[in-house]
């Protein structure tokens, strides 16, 4: 085992680097790619990793992953068959305008094992995503959830910080509002960091005093999550072109 990664413990998947939104706060910037992940090379990767440690959540996001929902599921099925307890993934819900296959996705990813379930809902968000849309998935989703362990919530973005009264945290409180309605409830969410789109558009509300610290930044001499980007890219290597292991086994400073 690499010592810099003994406590490696979650793996997370960019799904597709393509997204349904183009939110000015996104970290990612203007999303001009649609690369995806293979599922059955990203199975593979969780089965491998799994053996050597001792992995408790697995993630998947995007862009919008849920344009791939067959990836999503099939990595899910996979952490569930492996017994590892989290198993959560973050959409903004917009991945159809079709209320049947909205209702599909919604039980399949109920079937595949997923039992957290975070959905984009903020100022940010509905500028370019209909929540009409956003609201009938999450009702699905409740639907195929009641009376189950599995977690369905809204994770929201906040600028400058959730207290702050700015006309976004504003407008994101009302959106939370429409959706305490049908029973959703709402995680703490995440504060917007200078990056991407964040930083073009938003830069106004950045200071030395408020700026958040990227959340996905890890310690480079004591990795705990690994994360796939859509291309397989992976600790300055790439799983199509390397086995998994022999990647996190080469790591080094």
């Amino acid at each position: 085992m690499n010592k810099y990664l003994k406590n490696l413990n979650r793996i997370e998947f960019v799904v597709t680097s393509a997204c349904t939104g183009k939110c000015k706060h996104c970290s990612q910037g203007e999303h001009r790619t649609n690369e995806n992940i293979d599922k059955d090379l990203a199975a593979d990767v969780i089965g491998k990793i799994s053996q050597e440690y001792s992995v408790k959540s697995v993630m998947t996001f995007g862009g919008e992953a849920l344009i791939y929902p067959e990836t999503v599921c099939k990595i899910h099925q996979t952490a569930r068959d492996l017994n590892i307890p989290e198993r959560q993934l973050i959409t903004n819900g917009f991945f159809s305008s079709n209320p049947d296959k909205i209702k599909s996705v919604a039980k399949q990813l109920i079937d595949s094992g997923i039992n957290d379930i975070l959905i984009s809902v903020d100022a940010f968000h509905q500028e370019t995503i209909p929540v009409e849309i956003v609201r009938f998935f999450a009702e699905c989703l409740k639907n195929f959830t009641d009376n189950t362990d599995v977690k369905v919530r809204i994770q929201p973005a906040w600028l400058v910080n959730e207290k702050n009264n700015n006309f976004y945290n504003l407008k994101t409180k009302e959106l939370i509002n429409e959706f305490k309605e049908i029973g959703i409830d709402t995680n703490e969410g995440n504060i917007i960091f200078p990056s991407g789109n964040a930083l073009k558009y938003l830069s106004e509300y950045f200071n030395s005093d408020n700026v958040a610290d990227n959340p996905y930044k890890e310690n480079p001499s004591d990795i705990k999550a690994i994360c796939f980007s859509a291309n397989g890219d992976i600790l300055g290597s790439n799983i199509y072109k390397q086995d998994i292991m022999e990647i996190l086994d080469s790591y080094s400073l």
